[in-house]
Formats: C-alpha cells, sequence, structure tokens
C-alpha cells in the first residue's frame, strides 16, 4: 500500500467550511408516506482541529450543492438537484435546479428551476419555499448530529463529550414526492463543485456514510476520493482496509472485507421500506457513530454515551433552530 495512516482528519475542503459535507439524510414525510424529506447538511458553525468558529456567510455564492440520485443500480446518477445561493445586501437566496438523464452525472450548472428566489434563514424563524409540489428550505439550523469528537481524538476514550450539543450546521431541506425521485430503490449522495481554472466544474466534496472520509481516508488519496463516483468506489477498498489495519488491528483480509461494506459511499433509500441505517435510508435520530466506532475499532469502542438532540421538530424543516441567531450577526 503506497500509502500511511496519518489519523483522523476533520480538515475542510479548499479549507472553505462551506464546503464541507456534513450529513445527509432520508426519510418518509411523517403522515404521508408519499413524500419524502432528503436533508443535506454542510458547513459546520466550528471547527474541531483546531477548535474555533467558522464564517457567519451559510453556503458559498461560487459553489454548486447538489444531491444525486441513481435510480438504476448503477451508481450513476440519474436524476440531480442543483442548489445554487447568491448574496445580496447581508443575506442570501437559493435557486433550485432538477436535471436528469445524462446531463445529472455531469458536472454543470443547467436544470429545470424548480424553485426560484428563496431566502436563506440565518436566525431562529425558518424561511421556508412552497413551489410545484415542493417544499424547501436553506439554512443555519441546530446541527443534528451527535458524537464524542473529543473522545474518538483521545484513543477512544468516550466520556460522553458530545462536540455537537451546541453546535449549527447549514441545512438543505427538500420534500418532494417519491415519483420525482424516480420510483423504488435509489441511491443518494452528495457532492459540492467549484469553478475550476478552465470554465468548467471542479467537483471538491462528495458522500453520503458520515465519517468514513475523516477517518479513513488518508490526505494523499481524499483529493482523489472526494473527487470520484460511487461507480468507481472499489478502488479505494485496499485504502480504507490499510486505515482499518491501523485503527482496529485488522488482519489484512479482514479489513478488505470489512472496508466493503463500507463502499460504494452512497445512501440506499426505497420510502416503501421503513428507515433503517446504513440500509435504508437515515432519520435524524439514528445512532451512526456508535456503529461505525465499532468498525473503525474492531469492537473495542462502540458507545460514545452521547445520544440524540432534544430539540428537533416534529414538523418541516424538522431541524432545530440554531443555537446562534445570526441574523442580528
Amino acid at each position: 500500500m503506497s500509502h500511511h495512516y496519518s489519523g483522523a482528519d476533520f480538515g475542510f475542503p479548499r479549507g472553505d467550511a462551506r464546503l464541507d459535507f456534513c450529513d445527509l439524510f432520508a426519510f418518509p414525510k411523517p403522515g404521508d408516506p408519499d413524500r419524502s424529506i432528503i436533508i443535506m447538511d454542510v458547513h459546520p458553525s466550528k471547527a474541531l482541529d483546531p477548535e474555533g468558529p467558522t464564517t457567519t456567510e451559510a453556503f458559498s455564492p461560487e459553489a454548486i450543492y447538489e444531491l444525486s440520485i441513481d435510480t438504476d443500480g448503477d451508481l450513476v446518477a440519474d436524476i440531480g438537484y442543483r442548489f445554487r445561493f447568491s448574496s445580496e445586501n447581508g443575506g442570501q437566496r437559493a435557486t433550485v435546479r432538477r436535471v436528469e438523464g445524462v446531463d445529472a452525472a455531469r458536472a454543470g450548472d443547467g436544470g429545470d428551476a424548480v424553485i426560484e428566489g428563496a431566502r436563506v434563514s440565518n436566525g431562529a424563524d425558518a424561511r421556508v419555499t412552497q413551489a410545484d409540489g415542493y417544499r424547501f428550505f436553506a439554512g443555519w439550523r441546530s446541527d443534528p448530529f451527535f458524537f464524542d469528537a473529543g473522545g474518538a481524538l483521545n484513543g477512544f476514550q468516550f466520556t460522553g463529550d458530545d462536540f455537537f450539543a451546541d453546535s449549527d450546521v447549514c441545512s438543505i431541506v427538500l420534500e418532494l414526492a417519491n415519483s420525482e425521485l424516480g420510483g423504488g430503490e435509489v441511491g443518494l449522495w452528495h457532492r459540492a463543485l467549484v469553478p475550476a481554472d478552465d470554465s468548467t466544474w471542479a467537483q471538491v466534496e462528495r458522500g453520503a456514510r458520515t465519517q468514513v472520509v475523516p477517518f479513513l481516508v488518508p490526505n494523499e488519496e481524499k483529493d482523489a476520493y472526494v473527487g470520484g463516483q460511487p461507480a468507481d468506489d472499489a478502488r479505494f477498498v485496499g485504502v480504507l482496509a490499510h486505515s482499518l489495519e491501523h485503527t482496529g488491528g485488522y488482519s489484512p483480509e479482514d479489513a478488505e472485507r470489512v472496508a466493503g461494506t463500507l463502499l460504494p459511499d452512497i445512501l440506499r433509500y426505497d420510502p416503501a421500506r421503513p428507515v433503517a441505517y446504513p440500509d435504508n435510508g437515515r432519520m435524524l435520530t439514528d445512532d451512526v457513530a456508535d456503529p461505525f466506532m465499532a468498525i473503525l475499532t474492531n469492537g473495542k469502542a462502540s458507545d460514545d454515551k452521547v445520544g440524540p438532540h432534544d430539540d428537533l421538530l416534529a414538523e418541516f424543516p424538522y431541524l432545530g433552530p440554531p443555537h446562534e441567531n445570526r441574523a442580528e450577526a
């Protein structure tokens, strides 16, 4: 193996926290099984290493944030929802475009507009936009992720100190009819693109499974991983396996087998089946850290003593209000 394991890395893509993928959620709308809720969380309000606040501007105006949807199981996007943000008068507005077919797998900002001029929320009030059968929210919310990150960095010695208890995150929330997802089981993932030097787009972030990149993808492989596509993820099995040998003391054979269960880096979702992460969708209360720590340490640590947050909402956009009111910043 050509790389070495250097430990967890919580750095941001190109040093820009606004581009950082945090979590992806997919679940049926409560009380309406014919509709689904998709949540993409990006841009954490504080950095972990070194600790400190990030920028108050929610989304990068230069970037495309995209939800990719594979409808036929070939791990190539067949549908895409592209989210762009513009800054004006101290606030931001969002445009959402839907793209289908071969263009969904390409890097670009085309597509049919389904939401235009939606105001981004910086304070406690959730600004919700409805149009053409969609409901949309974008802005700062309380981070639903729960994890003793400090314990993980301290040799997996967990004390129940939830690093994210008072953290915020920038959420993109889309409610849509299940038929708009393509019908049946789909594969979902997030990606972020920024302008390249040659008037094209460069993919600088992607993922669906929380924590895989910071814990298992070494720095020298990171650009290739986040710039890649799920259809090519088999090439990273050996990369993840090598990291697992270090974190969990796996044998090379067992490490390769376990790494294969973590790829491709997509979230499978069938709205007709019960949500059960990582096999089908993900709820805001699902504990994804504990099972991943068990994988990472080969069963030596499987409980970080942290549970779901109590500020979630029963209605759209489902995430609690932010801890900091940036509307007054």
